[in-house]
């Protein structure tokens, strides 16, 4: 990676700050909303099975560590015996005898390294899951607010084709009225009528997409959302989601949960190269038993015998470990190339998100001029054509040209508070995970 962010017209100066990135509950101010992120963060379920995850390759770990070390089993028993006389019948004389055994089970002496390495290879995985977890809950702050944003949008989305469908049906009474009193044509009414159904089209998808839009929330959430939480309008969430500073180098990034992990999965494969390896060399393994015998119970433990049993085995010819070394090694090539890329992606990332900021304000202000100016073209042309001085299809023009004007207006808006998320998702540093 670049050691510093990229420079030039698209993008703004990332200022003299030295720390990058910032808790999620610095980055949304706004109350409702860090309430249903509060809530997604206890009940989504792919974090859920995230932290599962976590748990799972804790106790992989643990497994595997274990094998470093000798296991102890102990046996008990007791033997009965009785004479039995020549006519089929048992005497009234019987030996008990009780036996007790302690002893290590087949234990494989470590002198290689091959128990050392596998236990590093499953630590390094329960490190990479643990970053995973992380990661995952980088992305449903992101999602969760982003889902949010979006039908924030939508919702004045709906307003605007509602309002255009109360201005739509003023113009075509206005037009009918005319057109019967023969003052304008029949091509006037139906141009009126187009505008009309067009916004009457665009409150039914919607109004579907409102809808939608909440279930998605609610589905990121892990339960309902009630009407009091949801968003009101996108102006009002302005003020509610901060900027994200992004540092003055790239460095923050070998930070990022999603190239941590990596990281990780790449030492586990280094570490398994390492237990390849030792499998070309001689195993040795002991087990011993100290024995313990006697008629009664009391004096089982006055007497014992004591037994050791050495073996070592060593591969000739044949076998899978020249195998298992080959796909140890293909692994490395492969989780190293993982792990560059992801620390090249996340630069991407992050260098996406300053150029969207470096000229979305341009944008916003611009787009509000439009709106402005579609606005005030809107209410001449419209006089105009009510004083019979100007035709009908410079009003219905402009009428157009100011409805297109709000729906993107709302677009850049979206955009720039969706790319303050996503910003956050990217630098990946908080402090608060």
């Amino acid at each position: 990676m670049p050691p510093q962010w990229p420079s030039g017209a698209s993008y703004a100066s990332t200022g003299t700050s030295t720390k990058a990135g910032m808790p999620w509950r610095s980055l949304v101010v706004d109350a409702k909303l860090r309430t249903v992120i509060e809530r997604a963060l206890a009940h989504n379920q792919d974090l859920a099975a995230a932290v599962a995850n976590v748990a799972s390759a804790r106790a992989q770990y643990h497994v595997q560590r274990s094998e470093q070390l000798p296991t102890l089993s102990a046996d008990a028993g007791a033997t009965i015996t009785r004479a039995v006389t020549g006519g089929g019948t048992a005497s009234s004389g019987s030996t008990t005898l009780f036996t007790g055994d302690v002893g290590v089970s087949g234990f494989v002496i470590d002198l290689f390294g091959r128990q050392k390495n596998l236990s590093k290879a499953a630590f390094e995985t329960y490190l990479s899951t643990a970053s995973g977890a992380r990661s995952t809950r980088f992305t449903v702050v992101s999602e969760t607010a982003t889902a949010y944003l979006t039908l924030a949008a939508d919702r004045d989305l709906l307003q605007v084709s509602q309002d255009q469908v109360r201005s739509s049906e003023r113009t075509v009474r206005l037009n009918e009225d005319l057109h019967d009193t023969g003052l304008v044509s029949g091509a006037d009414v139906a141009d009126a009528r187009t505008l009309l159904a067009q916004a009457q089209a665009d409150v039914a998808q919607n109004t579907t997409q409102v809808a939608q839009d909440r279930n998605a929330l609610e589905l990121l959430v892990g339960g309902s959302v009630e009407d009091a939480l949801l968003p009101t309008s996108l102006g009002a969430l302005d003020a509610g989601i901060a900027n994200v500073p992004a540092g003055l180098s790239s460095s923050v990034l070998l930070d990022r949960p999603d190239v941590v992990e990596a990281e990780h999965q790449l030492k586990s494969a280094n570490a398994n190269v390492g237990a390849a390896r030792a499998a070309f060399f001689p195993t040795i393994s002991l087990t011993s038993m100290l024995g313990l015998a006697s008629t009664a119970l009391t004096s089982l433990f006055s007497g014992s015998t004591w037994s050791a049993t050495p073996s070592a085995s060593i591969p000739i010819l044949g076998g899978t470990n020249r195998g298992n070394l080959d796909y140890a090694r293909a692994q490395v090539d492969y989780y190293l190339a993982t792990y560059r890329k992801a620390a090249q992606t996340a630069y991407r990332d992050v260098a996406d998100g300053l150029a969207r900021r470096g000229t979305i304000l341009r944008q916003r202000q611009a787009q509000a001029d439009l709106v402005a100016a579609a606005q005030k073209s809107y209410s001449i042309s419209e006089a105009q054509y009510r004083e019979g001085t100007d035709s009908f299809l410079t009003a219905l023009v402009a009428q157009r040209t100011l409805y297109s004007a709000r729906q993107t207006a709302i677009a850049a808006d979206l955009t720039d508070l969706t790319n303050r998320v996503t910003l956050y998702e990217a630098i990946g540093s908080d402090d608060s995970l």
